[in-house]
């Protein structure tokens, strides 16, 4: 459904930049901007930065950029519409709609906001059911039972499905759910062979809600408190439009603010284990419910922290088995210690056990830095034995060969090298040999997927193809800055009766912009002009062309600010564009010229190639006076050589 322009425009004006991006990643000031690791790309050194002044953000490393209703969209994967309404809710904007959006649209948006009301519908109704005999007597006594209080309950919206096989499909089609959206939702299942036969998914168990970072309940998982042998412990929601597991972490919507204040994030196994440090007082801590680790999980990690601290249940092999997790966190930039339990025991099992203080000390006095923690799960099993303890080097290496940043690869390979009593040259030879063969692996899976996707055609190998493209690109590129000089400073004066947009149209009107995209920007500025409109940088956020945005951002984001310092405390002054602008629109105006006289150079001597003889002297004579032009232009920008 499509919105109203009002409620899109109170968003983009009460939507700050820097609460937004704030919310998902800590943003620290440097200069006038303020700076964090992109959310878009794993990076240790900061290259997003964000801008209160323009209210945009612009990563150096990966490219993103955009307003903050753009921020939303790329962080959660969600459209515009989505973004506005999650934007307009955060700030207690009314939502207004308009019914503009094709057929396909209304459907496909109706059908994903009708799967988060059947995930919050089927929340309330476990919710509701503890409180009937069976809730109580079963799903409530076993939450009681393992500690957890009504606070905690509410908290995490727990609950339970009556042994039924068809109490939440009737009470859901009573209020109005249809059976389709139910099915869709995987809160309901279909008897193959049997298509009126439909049953709920989830019976006589107690129930897991799911959430997504915005608290949307999305999906479940249900543990069943019976001996039976037959059935699973725990039943899981079916990936849907609304829950995609890889994406998902339990309990990122309650941490995510602890994990921001803390700077670290605990990742443990299961629901209860979540819940049992939220009793203990330890709220940033988040499951993989299970599952192995996956890329995106680890990116919804570093959005708030760096820092990952994983829990192990006290089982030797169930540890070795698992390390590969933190070889992927490893790999994803985090920075990585492990804590393992006594024996027997786990998160939950043991914060029963000791009590929230001891808990609490215990993971402290026991989080070790993951070389060491490495180190020692293997050491007992390779004492006195020099093969098992070249294993355990090669193990070590693996690991830190995942680790992006070479500095801390560099201190890493010290440390390791000092623990295992072995020549730090060791360590950097096998670790080099395993980074050159990471390259030389990555680079051939590269090129044979490359030429998978696209084979290259054979003339697009020849010099005078290659050649064509640079040139295309670079006029491309010219373009792109007269209409960042256009866009920046497009109603500064460079004379007492002359704005600087007028001279860039008078001095560039007979040239015509060849990439698309540049087109309709500087389309965009004139017809802005004739309205009475100032199009300056703003102008072209508030559109909802996103390639458009995208490259104004560019235009306006400065990759690195000069420090006030330079000026007031060292008295070192730098020039800037703006000091002589009449001289920087000059040279702009007469490069962007150069580069239109090199592509016609080019196009001349290819119809040179294939022309007749009685065309040739008037191709030449051509050729000779564009030549003559682009001779006069080096001479004004003081270029030695013409090429």
């Amino acid at each position: 459904m499509a919105l109203n322009k009002i409620t899109t425009e109170k968003v983009r004006e009460r939507a700050d930049i820097e609460e937004v991006v704030n919310d998902y990643v800590p943003l620290k000031k440097k200069g006038q901007n303020l700076w964090a690791c992109c959310p878009f790309h794993n990076e240790k050194t900061p290259s997003f930065s964000v801008s209160p002044a323009k209210q945009i953000y612009k990563c150096f490393g990966c490219g993103a950029s955009g307003d903050s209703i753009q921020f939303v969209m790329d962080v959660e994967g969600i459209g515009f519409n989505e973004a506005i309404k999650q934007l307009a809710q955060k700030y207690g904007i009314e939502i207004e709609e308009e019914k503009a959006a094709t057929p396909e649209e209304i459907q496909a948006y109706n059908e994903k906001e009708s799967l988060y009301i059947a995930q919050a519908f089927a929340r309330d109704l476990f919710v509701k059911n503890l409180q009937s005999d069976e809730g109580k007597s079963i799903g409530l006594s076993y939450f009681k039972e393992r500690g957890f209080n009504q606070h905690i309950i509410e908290k995490f919206d727990l609950g339970y499905a009556l042994d039924s096989w068809d109490h939440l499909i009737k009470s859901a089609k009573s209020a109005g759910h249809s059976e389709e959206i139910l099915l869709k939702g995987g809160l309901i299942l279909q008897k193959e062979g049997e298509s009126s036969r439909k049953y709920d998914r989830f019976r006589g168990r107690v129930v897991f809600t799911i959430h997504n970072l915005a608290g949307k309940p999305i999906a479940f998982g249900a543990r069943i408190l019976t001996q039976d042998k037959k059935q699973p412990k725990y039943i899981n929601s079916p990936e849907t439009a609304v829950y995609h597991k890889s994406d998902v972490l339990y309990g990122i919507y309650q941490a995510k603010q602890a994990i921001r204040n803390e700077d670290n994030c605990y990742l443990v196994e299961g629901y209860t284990d979540v819940i049992s440090m939220h009793l203990s007082g330890i709220e940033n801590v988040v499951a993989s419910s299970g599952t192995s680790l996956t890329e995106n999980q680890i990116k919804l990690i570093k959005r708030f922290t760096d820092n990952v601290t994983v829990l192990y249940d006290g089982d030797a092999a169930g540890i070795k088995a698992s390390l590969r997790g933190i070889d992927m966190l490893l790999e994803g930039g985090l920075n990585v210690k492990a804590v393992v339990f006594p024996e027997g025991e786990d998160p939950d099992s043991y914060s029963r056990k000791v009590g929230a203080k001891e808990f609490q000390q215990y993971l402290s006095q026991h989080a070790r830095d993951f070389i060491a923690f490495k180190i020692d799960l293997f050491a007992k099993d390779a004492s006195g034995d020099p093969i098992k303890r070249a294993e355990i080097v090669r193990q070590v290496v693996q690991s830190i060969s995942k680790i992006p940043d070479p500095l801390i690869r560099t201190e890493y390979v010290k440390e390791s090298a000092r623990l295992l009593e072995v020549e730090e040259g060791i360590v950097m030879t096998e670790l080099n040999k395993l980074l050159l063969k990471t390259q030389k692996d990555a680079y051939f899976k590269k090129k044979e997927q490359e030429n998978v996707d696209s084979p290259t055609p054979v003339e697009n190998l020849l010099p005078e193809g290659k050649k064509e493209g640079g040139a295309k690109q670079a006029l491309a590129l010219q373009e792109r800055e007269m209409l960042r000089l256009l866009v920046n400073y497009g109603f500064e004066k460079v004379s007492d009766e002359l704005h600087v947009c007028e001279y860039l149209f008078q001095e560039t009107n007979e040239l015509k912009f060849e990439t698309p995209v540049n087109q309709k920007i500087l389309k965009l500025y004139k017809k802005a002009l004739k309205q009475g409109v100032l199009p300056e940088p703003g102008y072209f956020l508030k559109l909802e062309d996103s390639e458009i945005k995208k490259v104004v951002i560019d235009m306006i984001a400065p990759k690195h600010e000069m420090s006030v310092n330079w000026e007031e405390r060292h008295q070192i002054y730098t020039q800037r564009e703006t000091d002589d602008l009449p001289k920087t629109l000059y040279a702009g105006i007469l490069r962007l010229k150069r580069r239109v006289l090199k592509k016609m150079l080019d196009e001349t001597i290819q119809k040179m190639k294939s022309a007749g003889e009685e065309e040739i002297p008037e191709l030449q004579q051509v050729y000779m006076e564009l030549k003559q032009f682009q001779v006069q232009i080096d001479r004004q920008l003081g270029t030695v050589i013409s090429t």
